[in-house]
C-alpha cells in the first residue's frame, strides 16, 4: 500500500508543474525577450548604433568577413531550429505547438550559458527543406541547435550539417543526452568498481538518444560486442534486415551483440551490468525480475519522462546500486541542461566550426569530474543545474579540446576560458536577478 501512495504522489507532483505552466506562460506571454546591451544615452546615439555611422562598421566586415564576430553578436547567438516532429514526448505536434520548448530552452541557454538563443520553429517537416533553411541561416548565428526532430531524418540532418556548415551544429536530442549520460556513466562506474571495457551493456530503446549513446561509449572504451540493443520489435541482431533504412540503426545491428542474443527487454538485461533506458515512458517497462536477472551490482538508467521505465525504489528493491533517471524529484537526474550550456559557451568562445563526437567525450569527462571521487556515491553521481560553476568548466573543456583538434579560430588557454565563461553566466544570471528585483520581470503568485 506504501508503494502505491509513492506512486500517486509522485504522479500528482509530474502533474503539477503542467498546470501551474499554463497560468505563468499566459502571464509572461512567453520566457524570452530581446533587450539592448548598448548603452542609449540620447536619440544622438542611434546616428552611432544605426545610420550614418553603421554604415563604416559593414564595410570593414565586407573587406573582411571575420569581422562580424568583433563587430556583431553573432558570436553569441544560437538559432534552435525544430520542426515540431517529435517534441518531448508529445510526438509530431508542430512548429506552433513547439515554440514553449524551444523558448524554454533559449531561456536556459541565457541563464545557465549567458548565451542569446532564439527559437526558430520551421513551416516545413522536409529533410532537405530543414537542410538548406539551416545552411541559409548561417551568417546569423555562431552555432546551431537542432531540437526534437524525428527519426531517422534526425541523423541525416545533423550529419549533413556537420560536415557542411562553417559554424558548430548540434542536435541536442543526440548529443546533449548522450554527453550528459556518458558523464554519469563514469561516476556509476566508480560506485560499482568495474571498468568500462569488460562491462555488458543492456540498452532499451534504438531512438536517436540511445544510438549516439552507444557511439560516444563505443568511443569512450566501451566494447561494442557486448552492448545489446532492444527496440519495439525486440533485440537488434544481423538479422534484423528492417532496419536497413535507417544507416545509424543498421550499423549498430551489425556492431553490436556479438553472441546473437534474441528476444526482447528481459534477454537483454539477463546477465548486463547496466541497462541504459531512453525508451517509453512507465512505469512497467522496465521489470522488477529483469533487474534481478542483471550481473551483480548492477546499474540501472531509467530516463524515460515524465516516469521512468521502472520506479528507482522497485530497481533498487531487485539489486539495483546506481539508479538514474530523467527527473528532478529523485537523485541522479540526467538532464541535458547539464551539457548544451556550457558546451556551447566553450564553442563560441573559440569560435568553433563543429562539434565533434571527442570534443563530447572530453565535455563528459569534465562534467562528471565536478563530482570529485571522494564524494561520489550511489545518490551522487552528477551535479545539479544550481551549482553553476560546472558550466564554466565544460565551457573550458570543450573549448580546449577544440583548440587541440584545430577547429578552432581562437587559440585560448583552459584558466582563460574559464575566466571568461565565468564571467559571461555570472553577467547573465545577476541580470536576470536585478530584473527581478527591480520589478522589470513581474513576479506571478503561481509558484511549484
Amino acid at each position: 500500500m506504501k508503494r502505491n501512495n509513492n506512486e500517486e504522489k509522485l504522479l500528482t507532483a509530474a502533474q503539477k508543474p503542467s498546470k501551474i505552466a499554463k497560468k505563468l506562460h499566459s502571464f509572461y506571454k512567453g520566457k524570452v525577450e530581446v533587450v539592448p546591451k548598448c548603452q542609449v544615452k540620447s536619440l544622438n546615439d542611434f546616428s552611432i548604433w544605426y545610420s550614418p555611422g553603421v554604415a563604416a562598421v559593414c564595410m570593414d566586415i565586407y573587406k573582411n568577413q571575420e569581422l562580424v564576430y568583433e563587430y556583431t553578436n553573432k558570436g553569441n547567438s544560437v538559432a534552435i531550429v525544430s520542426d515540431g516532429s517529435r517534441v518531448l514526448g508529445l510526438g509530431d505536434i508542430g512548429a506552433k505547438a513547439s515554440m514553449p520548448v524551444m523558448e524554454g530552452k533559449a531561456l536556459l541557454y541565457k541563464y545557465l550559458g549567458g548565451i542569446d538563443a532564439y527559437p526558430i520553429c520551421l513551416g516545413t517537416k522536409d529533410e532537405k527543406e530543414i537542410i538548406q533553411t539551416v545552411k541559409i541561416l548561417q551568417p546569423s548565428f555562431g552555432g546551431i541547435n537542432l531540437e526534437d526532430i524525428s527519426q531517422p531524418k534526425c541523423f541525416s540532418v545533423l550529419n549533413t550539417l556537420r560536415k557542411e556548415c562553417s559554424i558548430p551544429v548540434w542536435h541536442d536530442d543526440q548529443q546533449g543526452t548522450a554527453l550528459v549520460t556518458l558523464a554519469g556513466f563514469i561516476n556509476a562506474l566508480k560506485v560499482v568498481n568495474k571498468k568500462a571495457c569488460d562491462i555488458k551493456i543492456a540498452m532499451i530503446g534504438a531512438g536517436a538518444a540511445n544510438v549516439c549513446i552507444a557511439r560516444l561509449l563505443i568511443l569512450y572504451g566501451v566494447n561494442p560486442k557486448n552492448i545489446v540493443m532492444v527496440d519495439v520489435k525486440g533485440i537488434l541482431h544481423k538479422g534484423r534486415f528492417d532496419l536497413k533504412a535507417c544507416y545509424e540503426q543498421w550499423a549498430l545491428a551489425l556492431d553490436t551483440n556479438a553472441y546473437d542474443i534474441r528476444g526482447g527487454i528481459k534477454e537483454a538485461m539477463t546477465n548486463a551490468d547496466a541497462v541504459i533506458a531512453l525508451s517509453s515512458p512507465g512505469p512497467g517497462v522496465i521489470k522488477k525480475e529483469y533487474v534481478s536477472l542483471m550481473a551483480k551490482n548492477p546499474i540501472v538508467f531509467a530516463c524515460a519522462n515524465p516516469v521512468p521505465e521502472i520506479w528507482p525504489w522497485q530497481a533498487k528493491e531487485a539489486g539495483a546500486v546506481v539508479v538514474v533517471t530523467g527527473r528532478s524529484d529523485f537523485p541522479n537526474q540526467v538532464n541535458n541542461s547539464l551539457g548544451f550550456p556550457g558546451v556551447f559557451r566553450g564553442v563560441l568562445d573559440v569560435m568553433a566550426v563543429t562539434i565533434t563526437d571527442t570534443m563530447c567525450i572530453m565535455a563528459a569527462k569534465e562534467l562528471a569530474s565536478c563530482v570529485p571521487d571522494n564524494k561520489i556515491k550511489p545518490g551522487k553521481i552528477l551535479p545539479t543545474m544550481d551549482e553553476w560553476e560546472i558550466f564554466p568548466k565544460v565551457a573550458a573543456a570543450i573549448g580546449v579540446e577544440a583548440v587541440k583538434e584545430k577547429v578552432a579560430s581562437k587559440k585560448l588557454s583552459y584558466d582563460k576560458l574559464y575566466e571568461t565563461a565565468k564571467k559571461i553566466i555570472g553577467r547573465s544570471r545577476h541580470i536576470t536577478e536585478t530584473m527581478m528585483k527591480k520589478g522589470y520581470i513581474q513576479s506571478a503568485k503561481y509558484r511549484i
